[in-house]
């Protein structure tokens, strides 16, 4: 056999030569040069080891993302790239070329590149154990433990009668011990993947629902099972299938289960002390901790394979011994899960991939085995879970999924069909089924399951009427709370929210609750799904109060000192989704709490004067943006900051007219109850219909309140009851705010804003729509925000107040019922966010 062999020069760092001969040192050896000279020394880097491993790297890579891109509408996790990407390269399809194969991936580069993706694998096993909460496993209760029971123990005994049917008709597998190969084929049969599975739940928004969690305890069951199932087949197999000693392979079955024993009672407090060292009040110590665990993964997989059981099962077990949900774990994560899962682990399913030869599946005999293999594990799987779960009273479509889900294979069971190969237990066609296998099973799961199962979260406006109903019941209590939900990127957007809030709500009148939502984006890393466990419940964010010695993050932190003057109230939260989706969670909650408003941050933030100082979080937060003031059964105000804060604030509410327009102008007016904040109320209107008892402008150029600009238009803007309700609304705004807001109406052609903050509606009624337009002479950069808003938000126009942009989703014939949010009891179309208890 060929083998790689580095040797070091006298008082070189460079390894030796490449050889065309072959040196004998006890066996034969292949020596290679790790870097070469240079193209212009004329030698070729796919020729030495370290630049092939860099091109193999970017191939892999490049594949494996480009396929997870074009599956990504499948709702495929991006395993299923992974594997199709690591046969594409192998034998299977570009590895048919002869000269492909040996030009990037010649026999003596095979173990250069499974030895660096063994590392990875090693330390992603240790993330899966990291994953895996003993304890909480243990909490789960019979049910769970009934359907993981029952999800192992019948595809293991399918795996019997498979193993008997493929022993008797794939040609060499008779070779191998039975007892061997039974166990390798039933671990492979009965294994569900945990880490798959629960990246599967999470972006169907499944992970924390009842489906979800038992779903996932009973995988938690089911990994631990295999486990120790694998451990007893690498034994038996020994290095050749039958060739192994019974003798020694009871010593590996006794000397695992001592190190087994000796990580969870000795090594598993030891961690748990150094879990508590690290804090943020120990932040100098954390970097030599987290060096000792890393070493700790690394040792305790030389001490499996020392041992004589893969080396990746140390990494589990040692992941396990890691307290979980602590400051400790996180930073491990972060420290370490972008490399390995980026861009270690991929070339794991590559080398796997050079393995696969789906050629050796040839005729209708071997392709009907294949067809036998994926029917006998998916009916092994789902009909033992679905019995199982029916006996514990589950509803059968719950049931149904259950059994689905627990037929996610992937990763887990790829690594177990790895080492059956590597020990000589499966051979190239029976390899060959069981990977294909694995690859359908886990490809079917997230069709199946949406098709079956996949919960109605329809987020419509017709259940505004109800709201609005019980908001008007509600009124009469002085009790009720005004309610809003507020949603923020980050710690930055905390500041001008809390000063609009404030300047919004006078929660001295009315006691206010307010929900803060920090958006965080899910991923395929670990950390969001820990996240997603620890922050959701019911599939949804999970709304806490604060409470002593409880971890926050930063945002809910922020928001703890705002908690403690008046009458306020802030439960914190997180919503952690896929940005396609995280309107539903946003949506949801307004719609489950009653609010009376949300406030969303807009995707971009001003962190000084000029281009340059503009910060966007990202373009697809515009999307989520969007899809909220699509979807919103309430009021949405989008906050478009530029610093808004201050002892004394200065506000604009510009007025042109409709339901958008209205509902900013009382919101205006509930700002003028504040002492610190300073309302202005501009009202551009149609030329040459000035009222005669406006303030001139003059005057309130004098007073230094604020000078507007606009284009006047000849176009008719309002109609019929609109028109009515405009001039209602703006004649009870000042006879009721006279003295505390000012009043104008203005034909003018630039724009020169003094005021912090400027509040202006959406502008979504359709008569206004035509001469909105024309006050702006650019294409629109930002259509979400309106016409207004959108010149507004836009750079390079000299404006440095924050906008704060308003759409009231209103119905037909919507000025007949009482708005969201009353300013005062008495008033029947105010705008404060008040509605009833929960």
């Amino acid at each position: 056999m060929e083998c790689l062999h580095i040797f070091l020069s006298s008082g070189l760092a460079k390894t030796g030569s490449l050889a065309d001969h072959k040196t004998t040192m006890a066996f034969n050896m292949t020596s290679i040069k790790t870097s070469s000279d240079g193209a212009w020394q004329g030698d070729n880097p796919l020729r030495f080891a370290f630049p092939l491993l860099i091109v193999q790297t970017t191939l892999v890579l490049s594949i494996s993302r480009f396929l997870a891109f074009l599956l990504k509408p499948f709702h495929q996790p991006r395993v299923i790239a992974e594997i199709i990407g690591g046969i594409l390269l192998g034998p299977s399809a570009l590895g048919r070329n002869k000269d492909f194969l040996h030009l990037v991936f010649p026999p003596w580069s095979t173990p250069i590149l499974e030895s660096v993706a063994s590392v990875g694998l090693l330390f992603f096993l240790f993330l899966v154990g990291l994953e895996l909460d003993l304890s909480s496993i243990r909490r789960s209760g019979k049910r769970a433990f009934g359907i993981a029971l029952a999800g192992v123990s019948l595809p293991f005994i399918f795996g019997v009668g498979i193993t008997f049917l493929l022993r008797k008709a794939v040609d060499g597998e008779d070779k191998v011990g039975f007892s061997q190969c039974i166990l390798f084929i039933g671990v492979s049969l009965s294994i569900t993947a945990f880490p798959v599975l629960a990246r599967i739940l999470a972006e169907l928004k499944l992970l924390t629902t009842d489906v979800g969690q038992t779903a996932m305890a009973a995988a938690a069951f089911n990994d631990v099972a295999a486990w120790i199932l694998l451990a007893p087949a690498v034994a038996l197999a020994g290095n050749g299938g039958s060739h192994s000693s019974p003798l020694a392979s009871i010593w590996i079955l006794i000397s695992g289960v001592a190190f087994v024993a000796f990580m969870l009672t000795i090594i598993r407090p030891a961690m748990n002390w150094v879990g508590r060292q690290c804090s943020r009040k120990h932040d100098s110590m954390d970097e030599a901790y987290i060096c000792l665990t890393l070493a700790g993964v690394m040792l305790s997989g030389f001490t499996t394979d020392l041992i004589g059981i893969h080396a990746i099962f140390g990494g589990f077990v040692f992941g396990l011994t890691i307290p979980k949900g602590g400051e400790f774990a996180e930073r491990l994560i972060k420290r370490i899960e972008d490399f390995v899962t980026g861009l270690l682990l991929p070339l794991y399913f590559a080398s796997s991939g050079l393995k696969t030869d789906v050629a050796k599946i040839q005729g209708v005999k071997a392709w009907g085995l294949l067809a036998l293999v994926i029917s006998t594990a998916c009916a092994g799987k789902i009909l033992g879970t679905f019995v199982v779960a029916m006996l514990c009273m589950t509803p059968v479509r719950e049931s149904l999924v259950l059994g689905v889900l627990m037929n996610t294979k992937g990763l887990v069971e790829l690594i177990v069909l790895n080492i059956g190969k590597e020990k000589k237990v499966l051979n190239d066609e029976v390899f060959a089924i069981l990977v294909l296998m694995a690859l359908f099973t886990t490809f079917m799961t997230t069709p199946a399951v949406m098709a079956i199962y996949k919960p109605i979260r329809r987020i419509a406006t017709q259940a505004q009427p109800q709201i609005q109903r019980e908001s008007n019941v509600a009124e009469n209590s002085s009790q009720d709370k005004l309610r809003i939900l507020a949603c923020v990127h980050g710690p930055a957007n905390v500041p001008s929210l809390i000063s609009l809030i404030d300047s919004t709500c006078n929660a001295n009148k009315s006691p206010l609750k307010l929900y803060v939502m920090h958006l965080m984006e899910l991923t395929d890393r670990t950390s969001s799904i820990l996240m997603v466990q620890r922050g959701r419940k019911n599939g949804f964010p999970f709304i806490k109060g604060f409470r002593r010695g409880e971890l926050k993050d930063q945002v809910g932190a922020a928001f703890e000192p705002y908690a403690h003057f008046g009458r306020v109230t802030v439960r914190p939260t997180k919503a952690i989704s896929a940005l396609s989706t995280m309107h539903e969670d946003i949506c949801h909650v307004a719609k489950k709490k009653r609010v009376g408003m949300i406030v969303l941050s807009f995707h971009k933030q001003w962190r000084g004067e000029g281009e340059e100082a503009v910060e966007n979080v990202g373009h697809e937060w515009r999307g989520v943006n969007q899809r909220v003031l699509k979807n919103a059964p309430c009021p949405v105000g989008v906050l478009v900051d530029r610093g808004f804060g201050g002892v004394e604030r200065r506000v604009c509410i510009l007025f042109l007219g409709g339901p958008d327009d209205r509902y900013a102008l009382k919101l205006g007016g509930s700002m003028a109850e504040h002492s610190a904040v300073r309302v202005t109320l501009v009202r551009l209107v149609e030329k040459g219909k000035i009222d005669s008892n406006s303030i001139s402008s003059q005057g309130l150029a004098q007073d230094g309140c604020i000078d507007v600009c606009c284009a006047s238009s000849t176009t008719p803007i309002y109609c019929g009851k609109e028109k009515e309700l405009d001039e209602a609304t703006v004649a009870e705004f000042r006879s009721r705010w006279e003295g505390s807001a000012k009043h104008v109406e203005k034909e003018v052609e630039a724009t020169n804003v003094l005021e912090e903050l400027i509040v202006v509606g959406k502008g979504g009624f359709p008569s206004n729509m035509v001469a909105i337009a024309q006050l702006s002479d650019h294409q629109p950069e930002h259509a979400e925000l309106g016409p207004i808003g959108d010149v507004l938000a836009s750079s390079g126009r000299g404006i440095t107040a924050s906008v704060l942009v308003i759409q009231h989703h209103s119905l037909p014939h919507e000025h007949h019922q009482p708005l969201l949010m009353p300013i005062h009891d008495h008033m029947d179309d105010t705008i404060t966010a008040e509605e009833p208890t929960v």
